[in-house]
């Protein structure tokens, strides 16, 4: 676990206060630190987002800043209980286990954030968004607007992976292939698309019982075997 000062992070209202809790993250965190990486990456996709908000990129802006919130609320808890990683949520352990691991790689700590949180936090988002504004994922626009952060994600992805290796790293040619082999099974839109295939099942299975905790149970663990892989030091 490493040292230093609780990480600032607590729950928002707005997608700029996530933005600016998220900037507070960073520097609160030394560069190396795994959840530093995944608040690097994280941070400038809710830029991106938030810049579209207020362009009439949305159909249904208002649900899908609430979205956003609510989302982000979901890692600004995880970000909490990062430094005592058995107190964190299952999705999230291997990372807050793993994030000061040596021969990790910056790119493999940030999909592994990205895994965490769009695998098993997303379908949470959705459902718990739709719950609260008395509408449901199958209504409105709310697929359509969700697709349209897909395309956003494909103009952001390949830059922000880019700019995690160094000058140095893009020398190591036989490093970089070890790497690349080991994060190219895992991509943005496809882990959104099985998002919301999994906010569907959640939102059919209702707000208690049993086999909502049971799906639950199954999707943390189910991703934090993921992000375990996407962990594999190289």
């Amino acid at each position: 676990m490493p040292d230093g000062p609780p990480i600032p992070a607590q729950p928002v209202t707005s997608v700029a206060e996530a933005v600016a809790q998220m900037e507070a993250i960073g520097a609160a965190l030394p560069a190396s630190d795994g959840l530093a990486c995944f608040n690097r990456m994280y941070l400038e996709v809710t830029k991106a987002v938030s810049a579209d908000l207020s362009q009439g990129f949305f159909a249904d802006p208002a649900f899908m800043a609430k979205l956003d919130v609510t989302f982000a609320n979901l890692y600004f808890a995880a970000a909490q209980a990062a430094d005592t990683p058995a107190a964190a949520p299952a999705a999230w352990r291997p990372l807050a286990e793993l994030r000061g691991a040596a021969g990790v790689e910056p790119i493999q700590f940030a999909l592994a954030g990205m895994n965490a949180h769009i695998n098993h936090d997303l379908p949470v988002a959705v459902v718990a968004t739709c719950a609260e504004l008395a509408t449901s994922p199958d209504a409105g626009s709310h697929y359509t607007d969700f697709q349209k952060v897909d395309a956003l994600l494909d103009s952001e992805e390949e830059a922000i992976r880019r700019s995690f290796e160094t000058t140095v790293e893009q020398t190591v040619d036989q490093h970089l292939q070890a790497v690349d082999n080991l994060v190219a099974c895992w991509a943005i839109n496809s882990a959104r698309d099985l998002a919301w295939q999994h906010s569907l099942v959640l939102w059919d299975l209702g707000a208690v019982g049993a086999a909502r905790g049971l799906f639950l149970d199954s999707l943390a663990e189910t991703t934090a075997l993921a992000s375990r892989l996407l962990l594999t030091a190289v």
